[in-house]
């Protein structure tokens, strides 16, 4: 694939993630966490980390930052730096595996944020329980979510990998 693919892939893919977080959707159910793990999974690594990263910049311009965005975007680099331990070992079940435990390393980073903050819950291991207890039904749509574009973007990246003339699945 040559180098003007790869890029127009990047381009595409950042895109797309920034404009579905716009548009109306279920809460917790966007593409972000799919970016992540796909371009550490596809992507070279000095690269990867800045494709949820510029989708979710784009994104909150539009939506407006917030306190806890530093929890967002790191738990988005830790779903591609998983990404990036399982490029070399890619199959249906390394990936089914790396989307779980994105989306429970995203649940468990962003609300420890919420938990650190002070605001909403007591600085005690009660409060941090009960935070976590407060999220559970968030984390069913973001796993939903997670696994609806994993699936969708990984199928489509690999069907035209086997299908497109002059291509391979290799890193972008």
């Amino acid at each position: 694939m040559n180098s003007n693919t790869k890029i127009v892939i990047g381009v595409v893919l950042v895109l797309a993630a920034a404009f579905s977080r716009l548009i109306p959707h279920p809460m917790n159910f966007a593409p972000i966490t799919a970016i992540a793990l796909f371009g550490g999974m596809y992507f070279d690594k000095r690269i990867a980390p800045i494709l949820p990263l510029a989708a979710l910049m784009i994104s909150d311009y539009f939506l407006g930052f917030y306190s806890g965005i530093v929890w967002v975007y790191s738990g988005f680099l830790i779903v591609t730096f998983l990404g990036m331990l399982a490029s070399n070992r890619r199959s249906v079940g390394i990936t089914a595996g790396s989307t779980l435990a994105g989306s429970v390393l995203f649940f468990v980073v962003t609300n420890f944020g919420v938990w650190q903050s002070g605001t909403f819950y007591p600085m005690t291991m009660g409060g941090l329980v009960e935070c976590y207890a407060a999220a559970v039904p968030f984390f069913r749509n973001a796993l939903v979510g997670d696994v609806f574009y994993v699936t969708v973007l990984f199928g489509s990246y690999e069907l035209a990998m086997k299908y497109l003339p002059n291509t391979s699945a290799q890193k972008v």
